[in-house]
């Protein structure tokens, strides 16, 4: 009768209440489901003693990723170099096309989670589960289409964990969302929909206060609420989440091994925006390749951001943190110079796309049927390419050239216009 009567009076409160008392025994149930999925982690036998490696790691991503032999967006004729090249030197004799691959790490998961970051999660998120004390909301920062917070709020839902991300953009998208506006696209639908919290800052709040003090201001909060935060670094580019560069290294190295074809690989390219995969993949590759007496391909990172000079400073100290040279910064740095070339990609800012960019992305599209996204690998390709048409990366004769693809297509809806103004018209059929 008492039930009844709570029924009768109260039946809102009572929905709300039992969805609550759901809420929370699902989530519990994921989290221990999650940590029941991690598994011990035993790092590359390149790596040495010395160094200290995560003891663990959560399966999160579809391994090994492929290598593709795929369309190149260089072709050689009577000495020149070009993008795409004029039709009457493709008839002549000599011209021919680079063997060009791509390392699909744009299918490391399902398109929720797919792309590098999904990589560097396995390991922050066994560190977030295994924290003292666990763990139970992942906090991270980046651009209003960022690839990492997204994977972060889907990856952190399939195992119980709560997502509260910081977005950083322009002034009127800050003012539309304050507003009650939507954000439905691209990368930013999927992060919702995974029912992360999402603040936004403006560029100059992002400039003012820093990332890492912006982490704190939620973290803060969080734990005000009786939350237990764990903060994620732009990007997961920290010590932990760059060892899943240093683990794609050594996938990398297998497949060479496995498949003759792969042995003219004489360049590795690969996007760096916040640095760690960069990072993990430089110490990597140099030290599989070393492991067996042979020198490692020819490293290009294409920045589409900040400087050169910033990233050598900036990945030398992940890869000192991870334990590299004794931790020591310097040794580090002097060593990543020696071993990475660093081209300058990011044209006319972070995000923030030329035409010319825009017609190689759908020029490149077209021609291969791999789509490129206009703020990380597409900028970085056209980098590349430029550098060797200018002269500034130089191929030997049939010297493959692979590019390390990570992901980002969700991002191309933010420019979904441009792009699709150089497709192929859609066209009406004509029936009798």
């Amino acid at each position: 009768m008492i039930l009844g009567l709570i029924i009768k009076f109260r039946p809102q409160r009572m929905i709300l209440g039992l969805i609550t008392f759901l809420s929370v025994a699902t989530m519990s149930m994921l989290r221990a489901n999650g940590l029941s999925r991690l598994v011990p982690y035993l790092p590359p036998s390149f790596v040495p003693a010395s160094v200290k490696a995560p003891t663990l790691r959560l399966p999160l991503c579809n391994l090994p990723t492929p290598v593709h032999c795929v369309a190149s967006p260089l072709q050689s004729s009577s000495d020149n170099l070009h993008f795409n090249a004029p039709e009457k030197e493709r008839q002549e004799d000599n011209y021919r096309e680079y063997y060009f691959y791509l390392k699909r790490d744009d299918s490391t998961g399902g398109v929720e989670l797919g792309g590098n970051k999904l990589r560097k999660l396995e390991f922050l998120i066994a560190k977030a589960l295994t924290s003292d004390p666990p763990a139970d909301t992942l906090v991270t920062i980046g651009g209003i289409q960022s690839n990492h917070c997204r994977a972060t709020a889907c990856a952190g839902r399939m195992v119980g964990l709560d997502t509260s991300v910081i977005l950083r953009c322009c002034d009127p998208e800050a003012e539309h969302f304050a507003s009650g506006g939507n954000g439905s696209e691209g990368n930013l639908m999927y992060l919702r929909a995974s029912g992360a919290n999402v603040n936004t800052v403006t560029k100059e709040e992002y400039g003012k206060y820093g990332s890492e003090k912006l982490l704190d201001v939620v973290c803060e909060e969080l734990k005000s609420q009786g939350k237990i935060p764990y903060k994620i670094p732009v990007g997961g580019s920290n010590a932990v989440g760059s060892w899943g560069y240093v683990e794609a290294a050594a996938e990398f190295r297998k497949q060479v091994e496995a498949d003759e074809s792969l042995k003219n690989i004489k360049h590795v390219v690969f996007t760096t925006g916040s640095g760690g995969t960069a990072a993990g993949l430089s110490i990597g590759l140099v030290l599989a390749w070393e492991e067996r007496g042979e020198e490692a391909p020819k490293l290009w990172a294409v920045g589409v951001c900040d400087t050169p000079d910033y990233f050598y400073a900036f990945q030398s100290g992940i890869i000192a943190d991870m334990g590299f040279f004794g931790g020591d910064r310097v040794k580090a740095e002097e060593w990543l110079r020696g071993k990475l070339n660093i081209i300058q990609g990011r044209g006319r800012g972070y995000a923030v796309t030329t035409d010319d960019e825009v017609k190689f992305v759908t020029d490149y599209n077209k021609k291969s049927g791999i789509f490129l996204d206009p703020v990380y690998t597409g900028k970085s390709m056209y980098a590349f390419c430029k550098g060797v048409e200018k002269g500034e990366v130089v191929l030997g004769e049939n010297e493959g050239v692979m590019f390390w693809h990570t992901g980002g297509g969700l991002g191309g809806f933010a420019e979904a216009e441009r792009i699709g103004a150089g497709f192929e018209p859609i066209k009406r059929l004509a029936l009798d």
